[in-house]
């Protein structure tokens, strides 16, 4: 986590580096709220007294892919449109939760960044899956595991403290999301159709939905680019599919996963000793909120087991409004007005 006090967008070198991106202001409103994912980016204004004033929507948020510059621009559109909606030109804190800032050298650059355009004078930087656990709770305290694209998790309590990883795939440990899945199911499938590998359905369901009649036809337009990479993501739902007609290969890898969910959600709440207290455990992403029956109920058996106090959901509200949570936090908000925002956002 990082955070900027007072007056820190206006250091010498520091000032706002693109003055033109806000509107003519009415008033100053308290959070400006934003939860950047990887596919898209959420925008909400949030006043004093917890009315929702303006909201945007605008892409993904991917700097390693296009810079730090270029990913904050695509949020800039975002913020202007939400400022000039609600009739304001800046808030008194940014509460920002934005994917790839894994490392915290990566969320004071990316703070940095922020502080930069000007749209207030305090900054909080996280990770995107802390959106998504504040989103889910009450009070800062709890547990997150999010599985969507990639896999993440990470932990906090009221005092301050939080558990996390740094989730930047293989290297740093992770197996399992989206990605992960696909790729694993396709390692799986062209082993059975050649031979080097046990007989699975995947050979057979993983082209077939492409339209192809071979793991060796889905190979080849992989590599030859005939199917486009980034549409391996399409294969994670037919794997879950032919697990569900009962393939064993297919069912062991959704097993795997929901041991991986498991795993760090029982590390994350022994680093904060919350192993032997009744604490949320909130299961979020677009693999984990699909509610897939095998998946689900493998995940509870195994907490019940290693982490019995854990009560387990699926957050499916807007990441936003826990981004809009955290920043209500950082400026003692009342409960009132807490409650104000989450009922916009659970009533919508």
């Amino acid at each position: 986590m990082t955070s900027s006090g007072p007056g820190a967008g206006t250091a010498a070198g520091t000032g706002p580096a693109h003055p033109a991106s806000a509107p003519a202001a009415r008033d100053t409103a308290l959070v400006l709220a934003i939860d950047a994912g990887n596919s898209k980016t959420d925008v909400a204004v949030i006043t004093a007294a917890g009315d929702v004033t303006g909201t945007a929507r605008g892409g993904g948020f991917r700097p390693p892919a296009v810079g730090v510059d270029t990913a904050v621009d695509t949020v800039g559109e975002a913020v202007r449109r939400a400022f000039a909606e609600a009739g304001v030109a800046s808030a008194s804190h940014v509460s920002a939760c934005l994917a790839n800032a894994d490392l915290p050298v990566e969320e004071e650059q990316l703070a940095a960044a922020l502080r930069a355009r000007a749209w207030g004078p305090s900054v909080d930087v996280r990770n995107d899956t802390f959106a998504i656990l504040r989103a889910g709770i009450a009070e800062p305290r709890g547990v997150a595991v999010v599985c969507g694209a990639g896999i993440n998790c990470v932990g906090m309590r009221p005092d301050g403290r939080t558990a996390r990883f740094p989730a930047i795939g293989r290297i740093s440990g992770d197996w399992g999301g989206g990605w992960g899945l696909a790729e694993e199911a396709l390692w799986y499938a062209a082993r059975a159709e050649d031979g080097r590998g046990g007989p699975t359905a995947l050979a057979r369901t993983l082209p077939a939905h492409f339209g192809l009649t071979s793991m060796y036809a889905l190979i080849e337009a992989l590599h030859l680019g005939d199917v486009d990479t980034a549409r391996r993501h399409e294969l994670t739902p037919v794997l879950f599919a032919t697990a569900a007609d009962g393939d064993a290969v297919a069912r062991s890898l959704v097993d795997r996963l929901a041991n991986e969910v498991v795993a760090m959600a029982t590390v994350a709440l022994t680093r904060l000793d919350l192993l032997a207290e009744e604490t949320p455990v909130l299961l979020g992403g677009s693999v984990l909120a699909a509610r897939h029956p095998q998946l689900d109920d493998r995940i509870r058996e195994l907490l019940a087991a290693r982490a019995p106090k854990a009560v387990p959901r699926v957050v499916t509200t807007s990441p936003v409004l826990g981004a809009a949570l955290l920043g209500l936090d950082h400026v003692d908000a009342p409960d009132a007005v807490h409650a104000r925002v989450r009922a916009h956002y659970e009533e919508a």
